[in-house]
């Protein structure tokens, strides 16, 4: 079935108090995708943020992020008062998610609602302490001391806690009980109100695409409880870390600093931990979305302690063995491959084998005749064609830095005259391709200049900022992108 899909994660929902919210706005966005004739929305990781603010350097693989928490919810469940949270300002641009705002903020008003809650008096409460506690016990006891270490990594707390000495661990979960259940209590609450706008997109038609990084943060619990998981040394401290070495785009490489996987011992578990977080994203997403896919076939991990990632190397991942295992184990999965970066003919090979849609991205394509991702190059429909990704500009803005051979193609690939016309040739390009689903940032079309950019990666500050606004979510456009939908078959009927 040929869909629409657009992109655009929970921050950017349109709120009064900072950053996207698990509310009205949600439900809303929702109702305005139904109308429009979408059937997907794909949004960023659902985990805490950390330091630079990105989703995919997250504390946890499977917590969500308590800015998501709704407000306005809580109270209607007696949990807030309005004066609460009602007064307090939360942004200095309606555009901008002001991160230090929320953090300083957001924690005193959910504490307030701990505060009010009782426990005992939900069975809910009680299911999902049960249900996720292989995760949830050690990520609650991993945030109560981050806090009271006021923010700081594992790394940098006391030795014996950092080294997990059992002693040091017993004393310390006494004397932060309360702390704790706080943190227990946010995740109780985040993925309640979570899973009741999921159940009303699917009841609408609409199915959420998720996303699973393939790293985790050094500074996460997974890195603190389980270091056997990672190449780590005596003193937990990496060996080496994750990047991509240089290219025409990054002279010096990328350094992304995640630890990498010891993947030995991951296949004397039969991946066992990589099967239980795909079996998480499978159940609170209905499609997951796995990053930087080629990194299972060949991952590329340079010395900690470098610089830049100009000097590492490329060694084998567990390829196509670990997903054919977790398909054994869980079932066929609704899996996109992220298949884009340094793609060899092993890494294809790969992906043919687990047989997972790819995906193609029109900003990668105005190159020349030939590049594969022009929609006439597509060799089959398995795939999901996107106009940008979070990590790409907005259509407009990059329209403004196209080298100017690129720009002569574009204008004669897409049959337009007017520079200002190219962003939405592209959107109707990708739309009218032979892919399953094409996939549009809501910055494309809403039309929002350069400043509306998701991410620039291996950049620090400026990222994960953008938000919408109400009135972006216009009737004109439902009816635009319904129109679309319905031009190019993709109403799913």
């Amino acid at each position: 079935m040929r869909k629409g899909c657009i992109l655009m994660h929970i921050s950017s929902l349109p709120s009064s108090y900072g950053i996207g919210k698990l509310g009205k706005s949600a439900y809303s966005f929702i109702d305005f995708l139904c109308r429009s004739g979408i059937k997907a929305w794909q949004i960023l990781p659902l985990s805490p943020t950390s330091y630079g603010d990105s989703p995919y350097q997250s504390f946890s693989v499977n917590a969500g992020n308590p800015y998501f928490i709704d407000f306005e919810t809580l109270q209607e469940e007696k949990l807030l008062n309005r004066e609460d949270y009602a007064q307090i300002i939360w942004e200095d641009n309606p555009r901008q998610v002001n991160y230090s705002i929320i953090y300083d903020n957001c924690f005193d008003v959910l504490k307030k609602a701990f505060a009010r809650f009782i426990p005992n008096q939900s069975d809910e409460y009680s299911d999902f302490l049960k249900k996720n506690k292989d995760w949830l016990d050690e990520y609650a006891f991993f945030m109560a001391l981050k806090f009271k270490y006021d923010g700081k990594p594992w790394y940098e707390w006391d030795k014996k806690l950092a080294m997990r000495d059992e002693n040091a661990l017993s004393k310390a979960r006494k004397e932060l009980e309360k702390d704790i259940d706080f943190f227990k209590f946010l995740q109780f609450k985040f993925y309640q109100q979570w899973f009741r706008v999921k159940n009303y997109a699917n009841e609408c038609g609409i199915e959420i695409i998720g996303d699973i990084p393939i790293y985790t943060a050094y500074d996460s619990v997974e890195a603190w409880a389980y270091p056997e998981l990672f190449c780590f040394d005596k003193n937990k401290k990496p060996i080496d870390v994750a990047g991509c070495p240089p290219d025409e785009f990054s002279p010096t490489g990328q350094l992304w600093g995640n630890p990498v996987y010891d993947w030995k011992y991951h296949k004397k578990t039969n991946y066992k931990w990589w099967t239980d977080r795909i079996s998480f994203a499978a159940e609170i997403y209905d499609v997951v979305r796995i990053d930087h896919f080629r990194g299972f076939e060949s991952y590329y991990a340079i010395p900690f302690g470098n610089k830049t990632a100009e000097k590492g190397e490329w060694r084998k991942g567990p390829g196509a063995e670990l997903f054919k295992l977790a398909e054994k184990k869980l079932g066929r999965l609704n899996i996109i491959a992220e298949d884009l970066g340094f793609i060899t003919p092993e890494v294809r090979q790969m992906l043919d084998d687990v047989g997972y849609p790819g995906m193609k991205v029109l900003q990668f394509a105005f190159d020349n005749s030939k590049n594969e991702h022009l929609p006439h190059n597509f060799k089959n429909s398995n795939c999901f064609a996107y106009t940008g990704t979070h990590d790409n500009e907005t259509l407009i803005g990059w329209v403004d830095n196209m080298p100017p051979k690129n720009l002569k193609f574009a204008r004669k690939y897409l049959n337009v005259k007017k520079l200002c016309k190219i962003p939405y040739a592209v959107i109707k390009c990708t739309w009218a391709s032979i892919a399953q689903t094409a996939v549009a940032q809501i910055q494309d079309f809403i039309e929002s200049e350069a400043e509306g950019r998701m991410n620039t990666p291996s950049t620090l500050g400026k990222n994960w900022q953008f938000r919408t606004v109400n009135s972006d979510f216009s009737p004109a456009l439902s009816l635009e992108i319904k129109r679309l939908n319905k031009l190019y078959n993709r109403l799913g009927e």
